[in-house]
C-alpha cells in the first residue's frame, strides 16, 4: 500500500503531454509531470519516484530527491514566512510547510531548523514540526545492539555531551570526553551503538571501538615521536591533562598505554611515559 511522503519505484503505465503516469496501485495513476521525465522513459519502465501532493493537493510523483521523507528528522532551511505558517527547503518545487503551532520557537527567514516530518491528521498533508521531542519515544521497544552501525542526527548538547537522533527513532549519548572533532546542530553522520544500559538508554561512538583504539594508539607514538620519545604522562596522570595533550579521555590513554607496554614498545616511568625503540611500528587492526 502507496502512502504519501516515501520513495517508490513505479511503473509507467502511459505517456500523455503532461507527462508519464505512474500505476500508483491502490492510489490509482499518479502523474509524473514531463518536466520530471528522463530522456526516454517508455510504457512499462520503471522509476524510482516520491509520492507528495502538488500545490493544489492533487497526488504527484516526481524524480527529484527529497532532503527528508515522512517519519524521518532533517536540518532544512527556512525560505519563507507566510499567513499559513513557515515554508522550508526540502529539495523539491513545492516548498514544505511548518505550521506556526508545530515551532517550537518562531522561525527565521534563511535559518536552518531540524524538524520531524509527518502526515497531519487534520488535512492528510505532509506537514514539518520543529517540536522533535514529542515524535522520540525513548520507552518504545528496540533492538540495536553493541557495534551496530546506525544513522546520527545531532540535536542537542548537554554537560556529559551531545544527544544524537539514532536511526530516526531513538536518543543516544555521544560522551564528550570520547569526541574529538566538531559536531554541529543539525549534523547527519555515520555512528555506532557503544552500549545499551539496562534502562534501555544508548551509548554511542563515531567510531567502532578497535578503529577507534588504532587511531588512539597512532596519536600517542606520534607525539612520542614529536617529543624526543616522551611524554610527561601516565595512568596517574591528571585527565584534563591526557585530554589536551592526546585529545582523548583517561580511560582510552590507558588503555592505550596498556597495550603498547605490552607490545614493549614503551616503559612506563614515575614521570611519564618513553619509546623503547622509536623504529618499532605498533600493532593496529590493519597490521
Amino acid at each position: 500500500m502507496l502512502t504519501l511522503g516515501q520513495t517508490y519505484i513505479l511503473r509507467v503505465s502511459k505517456l500523455t503531454d503532461q507527462g508519464a503516469y505512474m500505476d500508483g496501485e491502490n492510489l490509482g495513476e499518479i502523474l509524473l509531470p514531463t518536466k520530471h521525465c528522463p530522456p526516454g522513459l517508455e510504457v512499462d519502465s520503471h522509476l524510482p519516484v516520491f509520492l507528495y501532493q502538488d500545490s493544489e493537493t492533487r497526488l504527484i510523483v516526481t524524480t527529484q530527491n527529497p532532503k527528508v521523507q515522512v517519519g524521518e528528522f532533517a536540518y532544512l532551511k527556512v525560505v519563507a514566512n507566510t499567513d499559513y505558517g513557515t515554508f522550508m527547503d526540502w529539495g523539491l518545487d513545492k516548498d514544505l510547510l511548518a505550521p506556526f503551532g508545530e515551532q517550537h520557537r518562531p522561525m527565521e527567514v534563511d535559518r536552518s531548523y531540524l524538524v520531524y516530518v509527518y502526515l497531519n491528521n487534520a488535512d492528510g498533508r505532509i506537514t514539518a514540526s520543529s517540536k522533535i521531542e514529542k515524535f522520540i519515544d525513548d520507552q518504545a521497544p528496540h533492538d540495536f545492539e553493541p557495534a551496530q552501525q546506525v544513522d546520527l542526527i545531532i540535536a542537542n548538547s548537554t554537560d556529559l555531551g551531545f544527544k544524537a537522533i539514532i536511526n530516526h527513532s531513538h536518543w543516544g549519548l555521544l560522551y564528550k570526553d570520547e569526541v574529538n572533532e566538531r559536531l554541529s546542530f543539525g549534523q547527519s553522520r555515520r555512528g555506532f551503538i557503544k552500549f545499551v544500559r539496562p534502562d534501555g538508554k544508548i551509548d554511542l561512538a563515531l567510531k567502532q571501538e578497535q578503529e577507534t583504539r588504532d587511531q588512539h594508539t597512532m596519536t600517542v607514538v606520534n607525539y612520542l615521536k614529536g617529543h624526543d620519545g616522551f611524554a610527561a604522562a601516565h595512568d596517574k596522570t591528571d585527565p584534563a591533562k591526557i585530554q589536551k595533550l592526546f585529545g582523548m579521555s583517561k580511560k582510552s590513554f590507558k588503555k592505550v598505554i596498556g597495550g603498547l607496554y605490552k607490545q614493549r614498545i614503551i616503559k612506563i616511568q614515575p614521570d611519564g611515559i618513553r619509546l623503547n625503540n622509536q623504529g618499532v611500528k605498533p600493532k593496529t587492526n590493519g597490521t
